[in-house]
């Protein structure tokens, strides 16, 4: 009876311990966080955060996570900072369990780094990573192998040191094709490991991957036109640029995605000998609405400018 016991002890902490490996939810929660992915990537950001509600009254951990990736891509696409700090307030508070927690701290992760805390912000992502590596699940597995290529890209210069990074592409590429709730956070960081590589035609066809699966999302036509530019394609770049431009004007006012564009657009015309065009958009930088904004632009991009004294 005794053996017995010890025997049925051990099997339900084997299942427990498989449960916190997974990500998988009943159907119902699964439909609940795909709509919200759908409506996401619709560029329906109120709807995303109804379901996010929705979702939170049947579990709150869950629906606290889903609501800040909703928050996220709305600062992302958006602009929106104000989206991206709340963002950071509830996932510090959400109750999620098992590897939605280690979702949880993902997301956190990022929102540090993303608000000047790259340090907490690393730490935060690597406890988060351990936390997936031993799934079987493709979904886990993806968020790992985000980590782990950066990692292996780090101590590249190592010798005897394994590097598994082309095994960390081919998982991201199986999850972005296949998983309908987090494809959009695997397809991006994909593309833009393919940019770091230098491989500009797969970004390309990644990023249009992307464009046609949502009938032209904004953020992924930017990095249709980083892709474009990169393969000295100026011209196709420009005009995506030009439309983001007037888009974004038109969308969200002079916001950090508007700021992007031109300043994309400054070293596109530049390299494309067009320096009456690449003179016209750096003229808009005087604006104090960019001033006020400027500590937002990406790092990479504003470092290329000033190292070629384009601004």
């Amino acid at each position: 009876m005794f053996l017995r016991t010890i025997a049925i002890t051990l099997l339900l902490a084997s299942l427990s311990f498989a449960e916190s490996l997974s990500l998988a939810l009943p159907d119902s929660l699964e439909r609940l966080v795909e709509k919200a992915t759908d409506e996401t990537m619709a560029l329906d950001y109120k709807a995303a955060l109804n379901t996010s509600q929705t979702l939170k009254a049947r579990d709150e951990g869950v629906g606290c996570v889903i609501e800040s990736i909703v928050r996220i891509s709305m600062y992302d696409d958006l602009g929106d900072t104000a989206a991206l700090f709340k963002a950071g307030e509830s996932l510090e508070k959400c109750k999620a369990q098992g590897l939605w927690q280690g979702l949880q701290m993902f997301e956190l992760g990022f929102v540090q780094s993303e608000t000047g805390h790259s340090i907490k912000g690393a730490m935060k992502t690597r406890s988060a990573a351990k936390m997936f590596e031993d799934s079987k699940e493709l979904d886990p597995q993806a968020f790992y192998a985000i980590y782990a290529y950066y990692v292996d890209q780090s101590f590249s210069w190592l010798p005897f040191k394994s590097d598994n990074r082309s095994h960390y592409l081919t998982v991201l590429d199986s999850a972005s094709r296949v998983s309908k709730r987090f494809w959009p956070l695997f397809l991006t960081p994909l593309i833009w490991m393919y940019y770091d590589k230098e491989d500009f035609e797969t970004g390309l066809k990644l990023a249009e991957r992307g464009q046609k699966k949502t009938g032209g999302h904004p953020v992924l036509a930017q990095i249709t036109a980083d892709m474009l530019y990169r393969l000295k394609r100026y011209k196709e770049a420009a005009i995506i640029y030009e439309l983001s431009a007037d888009q974004y004007l038109k969308r969200t006012g002079k916001s950090i995605r508007y700021w992007c564009s031109v300043l994309n657009l400054i070293r596109i015309y530049n390299d494309k000998g067009d320096l009456d065009s690449a003179k016209k958009w750096r003229e808009k930088l005087k604006d104090k609405d960019y001033k006020a904004l400027e500590k937002w632009m990406p790092g990479s991009l504003m470092d290329d400018l000033k190292k070629r004294k384009l601004l």
